[in-house]
């Protein structure tokens, strides 16, 4: 009745899964998964985001495969080619990843553990919320450095729900990476940005080098040394790493702001 054998081409499933007590199902996973550290160790890497090892893939004989966004649709054209089902999720939003949450957790039969896991979270996330805050602070979050790519929709709302304002709302709601582009750089000086936050996909954020940007002196984040990093694999991840790890760090860097600007 529910899946035996799954594949995992994206982390947030993974670790998902592995929350649910659910590993036992999981032949195969993304080689980008870092969470949790024990999937590394004990299940065979598969697949990077955009490409996949397809006759690994058949050779595990999975009943399914969980994959994400039209970044990975070709790899699930060609599964689906082979007979394999395959499911794929476009959650772009904290509401979506819930849903996409509780979706997986139905399928491999632990809907009500699924759920009460969902309501923690949530639980979470609305004691985090700060309406008291007399000024919040404009948060520019950047995902990529070359070329500047803002964040996208979840991210988004987490700053929100931590207390502070992303700086480009409007790009948020694009869920293509190509579409988020700031298109003038210069225009994230105009907004003038009291908190600054990378998360480069892929490689080390470097504040430094964000500081030395031509014409970013006055910029009121870089004068009070406001850079921080997030890892990617804890706000970049759209499941349980966001809703908590990510957002944790998001609420301590607002909140620390606030405690000696509000």
């Amino acid at each position: 009745m529910f899946p035996q054998r799954i594949i995992c081409l994206t982390e947030e499933t993974t670790e998902w899964l592995y929350l649910l007590g659910q590993s036992h199902r999981i032949v195969g996973i993304s080689g980008y998964t870092v969470r949790p550290k024990e999937a590394r160790h004990e299940k065979p890497r598969v697949s990077a985001f955009t490409s996949a090892k397809i006759g690994k893939i058949l050779a595990l004989k999975p009943d399914c495969v969980f994959g994400f966004s039209d970044l990975q649709a070709d790899i699930a054209a060609e599964l689906i080619r082979r007979g394999v089902q395959v499911t794929v999720f476009n959650q772009r939003s904290v509401d979506e990843i819930f849903s996409m949450l509780y979706q997986v957790a139905a399928m491999v039969g632990e809907a009500t553990q699924g759920l009460q896991r969902i309501q923690a979270m949530q639980d979470h996330l609305h004691s985090l919320k700060t309406p008291s805050y007399a000024k919040r602070p404009k948060v520019y979050f950047e995902e990529w450095d070359e070329p500047r790519i803002s964040a996208i929709r979840w991210v988004s709302e987490l700053i929100h729900i931590a207390g502070g304002d992303d700086c480009f709302p409007e790009l948020s709601m694009q869920s293509m990476g190509k579409d988020r582009i700031i298109a003038d750089p210069m225009e994230i000086v105009r907004r003038s940005p009291d908190i600054i936050i990378g998360s480069w996909c892929g490689k080390k954020f470097r504040p430094d080098k964000v500081a030395a940007r031509a014409g970013w002196s006055d910029v009121p984040a870089v004068k009070n040394g406001q850079i921080f990093e997030i890892k990617s694999a804890d706000i970049l991840q759209p499941g349980p790493a966001a809703l908590t790890d990510g957002v944790n760090q998001l609420h301590r860097i607002i909140n620390n702001w606030v405690n000696v600007h509000g």
